[in-house]
């Protein structure tokens, strides 16, 4: 029997969704983008929760966890990336953000999702080029790499580049073929 060539393409590699969260206790940015397996990524989702309006910190922190679960609920993603709290200089903004980035990360588990976390500087250096580039910097960048037009809302921005390095920290370990616990070495 003769071999004949298909004439039928080949179908797109499996698309991963990938939630990005920029946790803040006035602003949570969140961004969404699919990664295919040739690493192409499409812009899925952007927008940042305004919940500096309510009337306590606990309703602050209810209405991340509510908006996540329903922006979760809408768009089906299968990873999340957060970003890893740092040091404030003052205690009582580091515990707010500590407790926003709290509120979201239950929010996303409560989803049976994963969330792999990521210190600024780990998403500055995937998206920028330098663990040092500026906010316009991540901004001007996540526009290109994703194809959007026009200015991006700084903490949207800063979620959608949470989402690309998670999207390039994956592929670099399917390449490698090590366990993400392995990838950053402890200090």
């Amino acid at each position: 029997m003769a071999l004949t060539e298909s004439r039928i393409p080949n179908p797109e590699p499996h698309a991963v969704r990938i939630l990005g969260i920029d946790p803040g206790s006035q602003r949570t940015g969140v961004g969404i983008i699919d990664v295919d397996g040739t690493g192409k990524l499409t812009h899925v989702f952007h927008g940042a929760l305004a919940v500096a309006g309510e009337a306590t910190f606990p309703l602050r922190l209810k209405r991340i966890f509510d908006e996540l679960c329903d922006i979760i609920a809408a768009h089906q993603p299968a990873e999340c990336g957060i970003e890893r709290v740092f040091m404030a200089r003052n205690p009582d903004s580091a515990l707010k953000l500590g407790q926003a980035r709290g509120a979201a990360i239950c929010a996303v588990v409560s989803q049976g999702i994963t969330v792999h976390e990521y210190a600024a500087t780990e998403v500055k250096q995937s998206v920028v080029g330098s663990g040092r580039g500026d906010k316009a910097q991540v901004q001007h960048m996540i526009g290109i790499l994703l194809g959007l037009k026009g200015p991006l809302q700084a903490d949207a921005a800063d979620a959608l580049a949470i989402a690309v390095t998670h999207a390039h920290t994956r592929a670099s370990l399917a390449r490698v073929g090590i366990p993400r616990t392995a990838w950053r070495r402890r200090r």
